[in-house]
Formats: C-alpha cells, structure tokens, sequence
C-alpha cells in the first residue's frame, strides 16, 4: 500500500523557520516527481514546489522562491521542504505529493498530475 505520511507542521511566528516531512512507503518514485502544494481557507490548492527524482531538478512558486527550498533523502526515500521567513500568508494546509512518472527537468506543478497524496499538515504563521 503506498502511503505519504507528512509531518512537522504546526504554529510559528512570522520570521520563523519550519521543515516539513514527507515519507514515502510501499513505493519509490525514482522515474517522477515529488510536489508540495498548499490550500488556504477559501482558495484552490495552489503549487508551491516541486522535485524530480532522477537529477533533483528543482522548481518553485514564485511566492516562495528564495524562502522554500524542496530537497530529497533517497536512501530515507523521504522529500522535505524547508521553509524560512515565513509569512502569515503561508497559512494553509500543506500537502505532499508524488507522481511515478516525469521528465528530468519537468516536475509538474499542476495538481492533477499527482497521483498520490498525504493527508495535508497545518502550517499556521502567526504575525
């Protein structure tokens, strides 16, 4: 059974860093792509960053470029995201995703692209 399991979400003030968690089971995605997306309160689930897995080829939202960056472990077959200077406009649940296919340098930022999903973790930037 493949299984996302997310964690390191939580509440931290604005300035503060927090690094999200996402382990993969049951599965590898060595040939895709690993994205973390984000929905706050009455907005769509918007693309935040992403990773391929075959070259570790990065991509980011522009909102957080420069504060965000998406890593992977291979040997822990887990991606982070840490995040720095956060802002309360980072408030939004937080997903982890993977897709078993991708081209090098193309991780995908559209969420239908995804076929596997965590539950989501809360991430609250207080000001």
């Amino acid at each position: 059974q493949v299984q996302l399991v997310e964690s390191g979400g939580g509440l931290v003030q604005a300035g503060d860093s927090l690094r999200l968690s996402c382990a993969v089971s049951g599965r590898t995605f060595s040939s895709g792509a690993m994205g973390w997306f984000r929905q706050a309160p009455g907005k769509e689930r918007e693309f935040v960053a992403a990773i391929t897995w075959s070259i570790g080829f990065t991509y980011y939202a522009d909102s957080v470029k420069g504060r965000f960056t998406i890593s992977r472990e291979d040997a822990k077959n887990t991606v982070y995201l840490q995040m720095n200077s956060l802002k309360p406009e980072d408030t939004a649940v937080y997903y982890c995703a993977g897709r078993a296919t991708a081209a090098p340098y193309i991780p995908g930022t559209r969420k239908e692209l995804y076929s596997y999903w965590g539950q989501g973790t809360q991430v609250t930037v207080s000001s």
